[in-house]
C-alpha cells in the first residue's frame, strides 16, 4: 500500500506545499508567528480522496488515510485500541445508555500521542532524519521516546520539571535526551523550537509538523469502522493544545471528502476550569491565552493552546459545544471509570465523563440520546457501506476518547 498523500495545505490562506520536503507552517502565514501565541499557518494533509474512495470499496482501512507510505512505520504496533460499550457504568447511569469507549490509553508507551509519533517517526524514516525534538509535559515526550526507540533515532525532549515522575522516568528508560525546563509546557515548546533552529534535527512539536494532527486523526477512522461504519453523534474529547479534537475533526472531514459519510460527528470539547483557552474563544470569538493553569489533567494544562483557531473552526462546523470541569469533578469521574468500567484512565482523560455528565446535565446531549444496538438492529458491515447507505444503527451513540492510561500519574489519584 502506498500514501495518497497529494499536498499539504495551509488551513488559513490555502497556500500548497509539496511532500517531498519537511515542512512546518506556512511560511507566509507564520511570518509573523512567535511562541507564545496560538500557531498561525497550520498545515492539512490533502489526499486523492476520489483513488481513497475506490479503493475504501474493495476494502476498507484506515491506512488509505495515511500520509506516509505505510512500509516506512516503525516496527511497534501503533492503534486498533479497544471500543466497547461499558455496561455496569451505563447500568449504574442509565443517561449514559448509548455510551462507547475509546481506550486510547493501550497503545505501546499509555498515551494516544503513539498515533502522532508513528506517523513523524515514519516521515523521519522516509527522509533519513536521525534526531527528533518534542516539548511535551510528558505524553508526547513519553510517545516519542518509545516509537524513535524502536526504530534506533535519537529522541530529544524538553519537558517541564513539574511533569508527572512515572512520565519522566518512561522518557529517561527508552534512552531519549531529557532536558528539564524551568517553566511551563508553553515554555517547553520554545525552548524546543530554540533547538531546532540550530540543530539538523525534526521537530514534532504538536500541530507544528503537520503529521501530529493527521496522526492523531487514526483514532477517529477506527471509531467510524468499529462504530459500525457509522458516525457517532457525540465523540467527547479532552482538549489542552486542541491538536487531539482536529485530529478527531480531520478524520471526518476526509472521510466526508471521500464520500464515505454524509455527515460529521457533533463534538464536545472538555477542558479543566483554569486551561480553558480553547473554551473561551468559542464562546466569546475572541482568543485570550488561559489566565493561570493549574490542574491535575496535566496533559490538558495549556496557557497557549497550539491549535486554537483549528480547534474553534472544528467546533463550529460540527456544531459541536465546549465545557469546562473542576479537579474534583474529574478525580470522581476517575474512580468513577475505574470502578465501574475497568479503565485506569489519567485525569486529562476522566475528564471526557465528567465534560459528558456536565453537557447532559446542561442539556446540550440528551439523556440516553439517539439508539442502542439492540433497539436499531444490526449494521451493513460490508465493504464500502457509507452511512447512509448502512442505516442509523450507532447513530445516537456517544464516545468518550480516553487518550493516556492511569498508570501515567498515579499520584493524582484521590482514593
Amino acid at each position: 500500500m502506498h500514501s495518497y498523500l497529494l499536498f499539504y495545505r495551509c488551513t488559513r490562506c490555502s497556500k500548497e506545499f509539496g511532500t517531498d520536503k519537511l515542512h512546518y507552517l506556512c511560511d507566509d502565514c507564520s511570518r509573523d508567528y512567535t511562541p507564545g501565541m496560538p500557531l498561525k499557518g497550520v498545515l492539512e494533509a490533502v489526499f486523492d480522496y476520489e483513488a481513497i474512495a475506490k479503493a475504501w470499496k474493495e476494502k476498507p482501512d484506515p491506512l488509505l488515510f495515511s500520509a506516509v507510505d505505510p512500509k516506512f512505520y516503525p516496527p511497534i504496533p501503533v492503534g486498533g485500541t479497544a471500543f466497547f460499550s461499558p455496561t455496569l457504568l451505563q447500568t449504574r447511569c442509565p443517561q449514559l445508555r448509548n455510551v462507547r469507549i475509546k481506550n486510547d490509553g493501550l497503545n505501546p508507551s499509555g498515551s494516544y500521542k503513539d498515533r502522532a509519533s508513528q506517523l513523524v517517526v515514519a516521515d523521519a524514516v522516509q527522509k533519513g532524519i536521525a534526531e527528533i525534538v518534542c516539548a511535551s509535559t510528558g505524553n508526547a515526550a513519553s510517545s516519542l521516546a518509545c516509537i524513535a526507540a524502536s526504530v534506533g533515532k535519537q529522541a530529544v525532549i524538553f519537558a517541564p520539571k513539574s511533569a508527572p515522575p512515572a512520565k519522566l522516568i518512561q522518557i529517561q528508560v527508552h534512552r531519549a535526551t531529557l532536558n528539564k525546563v524551568d517553566g511551563t509546557y508553553d515554555d517547553a515548546f520554545k525552548a524546543a523550537l530554540d533547538y531546532t533552529a540550530t540543530h539538523e534535527c525534526m521537530c514534532r512539536n504538536t500541530g507544528y509538523h503537520p503529521l501530529t494532527v493527521d496522526g492523531k486523526k487514526g483514532a477517529g477512522l477506527e471509531i467510524y469502522l468499529q462504530n459500525g461504519f457509522t458516525v457517532p453523534e457525540w465523540i467527547v474529547i479532552p482538549v489542552g493544545d486542541g491538536v487531539i479534537f482536529a485530529g478527531i475533526y480531520k478524520a471526518f472531514v476526509d472521510l466526508q471528502r471521500a464520500g464515505i459519510t454524509d455527515r460529521l460527528p457533533r463534538l464536545l470539547a472538555v477542558q479543566a476550569e483554569s486551561s480553558d483557552a480553547i473554551t473561551k474563544y468559542w464562546e466569546s470569538g475572541v482568543y485570550a491565552d488561559a489566565f493561570k493553569p493549574s490542574t491535575i489533567a496535566d496533559s490538558i494544562s495549556v496557557k497557549t493552546p497550539a491549535l486554537a483557531h483549528w480547534a474553534v473552526m472544528a467546533l463550529i462546523d460540527t456544531d459541536g459545544k465546549a465545557v469546562r470541569v473542576s479537579d474534583t469533578e474529574i478525580q470522581q469521574a476517575q474512580l468513577e471509570l475505574a470502578r465501574y468500567a475497568g479503565v485506569f484512565a489519567e485525569p486529562s482523560s476522566a475528564a471526557t465523563l465528567a465534560g459528558l455528565k456536565k453537557a447532559i446535565e446542561m442539556g446540550w446531549i440528551p439523556a440516553s440520546a439517539g439508539t442502542t444496538n439492540k433497539e436499531a438492529g444490526t449494521t451493513d458491515k460490508e465493504s464500502g457501506t457509507t452511512d447512509k447507505e448502512a442505516g442509523t444503527t450507532n447513530a445516537g451513540s456517544i464516545v468518550l476518547l480516553i487518550t493516556g492510561h492511569g498508570l501515567k500519574d498515579p499520584s493524582a489519584v484521590k482514593l
